[in-house]
Order: structure tokens, then C-alpha cells, then sequence
């Protein structure tokens, strides 16, 4: 039953977490926090695939968590290797045009619920779809604490430095989903059924 409910959860937090960017981040070129951040800079600037660079710049992280804690690798590497097929899988949704009668306020918070919900989900399970999100969930083990909080700082780290990067990201839309990732995360990590 752990089995099945690890992997429900990875399937289903893949799938909102691919929607999240599909149907709003890369439309709207915003941006998020950790890896998918990275990604989604590289992705912007020379127009790969945001799946496939999640993948790479998660690999040092992983080979890390290898060494440092592996129960954490073991957790992660379905996470990193479903989302990462996913959000490429899922990348003509971005032709669907839901950014173009959208207020890009709605789009942020929008995106940030999707993203929250599947990467709260997979959290509650101790899984993470790896990148900085692992190496967050890592601190935060050693650190005693919320590891969606200290994604949440990974994050907001990112999403400054991205749009000093970027001349068409906007801090305050792209803070507004990493904040409402955040909020959307650790309250679903939180939550627990009486």
C-alpha cells in the first residue's frame, strides 16, 4: 500500500506540477524558484527543452544526496525522472492561449497553486522532484524544519537572481508564485487527517 500511494503521489504531483508550467509559467515567461528556475532561465535564453535541463542540473544534486542521504535519492529519483518526461510530454499545452484572456496575476497564483499541489503532495511522502528541491529537503532534515519552507528560500534566492537576468520577468509576479508554491506546499505538507 506504501508502494501505491508513493506512487500515486508522484504521478499526481508530476502531472500539476507540468500543468503548472505548461498552461502558465512558460506562457506567461515567468519565473520559479530552485532547478525548475534554472531551467526555465536556460529555456528563455537559448530555447531548450525545460524537462530535459531539470534533468541535467539535477544530476550534481543527486550524486550528492547519493553520498549524504541516500533514503533522500531514492525518494527523489522517480520524482525527478516522471516530472521531467512529463513536462516535456506536456509541452503543447502551452499552445492552448489560456495567458492571452488572462489578468497575468491570476496566471502567477494560478501557476503557483498547480506547482504547490504537486509538489505538497509528493513532500508529504518525503519525495521531491529533486534540484534544489532535494538539496532543500536535505538542509531541511539537518536543519530540523519545514523542508517547503526551506524550498521556499531556495527559491525566492532563484527568482531574484532570474529576473536581474531576464529583462522580461517581473520580481513581483514571479515572487508571487514562488510565495504561493510555498504557502500551497506546506500547507498540504502540514495538513494531516484526523
Amino acid at each position: 500500500m506504501s508502494f501505491l500511494g508513493k506512487a500515486a503521489a508522484i504521478g499526481i504531483g508530476c502531472l500539476f506540477i507540468s500543468l503548472g508550467i505548461n498552461l502558465f509559467l512558460v506562457p506567461f515567461e515567468f519565473l520559479e524558484g530552485g532547478a525548475l528556475g534554472i531551467s526555465l532561465i536556460i529555456h528563455y535564453i537559448l530555447d531548450v527543452k525545460v524537462g530535459l535541463t531539470f534533468l541535467l542540473i539535477s544530476i550534481p544534486i543527486f550524486i550528492a544526496a547519493w553520498f549524504l542521504y541516500r533514503p533522500f535519492f531514492y525518494n527523489g529519483i522517480h520524482g525527478l525522472l516522471c516530472s521531467s518526461v512529463i513536462i516535456d510530454m506536456l509541452t503543447p499545452l502551452r499552445e492552448v492561449g489560456f495567458h492571452e484572456q488572462m489578468n497575468p496575476w491570476v496566471g502567477a497564483v494560478a501557476a503557483g497553486v498547480c506547482i504547490g499541489s504537486g509538489a505538497g503532495l509528493m513532500l508529504r511522502k518525503d519525495i521531491s522532484i529533486g534540484g534544489t528541491d532535494l538539496l532543500a529537503q536535505m538542509v531541511a532534515k539537518k536543519l530540523s524544519c519545514n523542508p517547503a519552507l526551506m524550498i521556499l528560500c531556495f527559491d525566492v534566492f532563484i527568482v531574484t537572481i532570474g529576473t536581474m537576468l531576464l529583462s522580461q520577468a517581473r520580481l513581483g509576479l514571479s515572487l508571487t508564485i514562488v510565495l504561493t508554491v510555498g504557502i500551497t506546499a506546506s500547507s498540504i505538507v502540514a495538513y494531516r487527517k484526523k
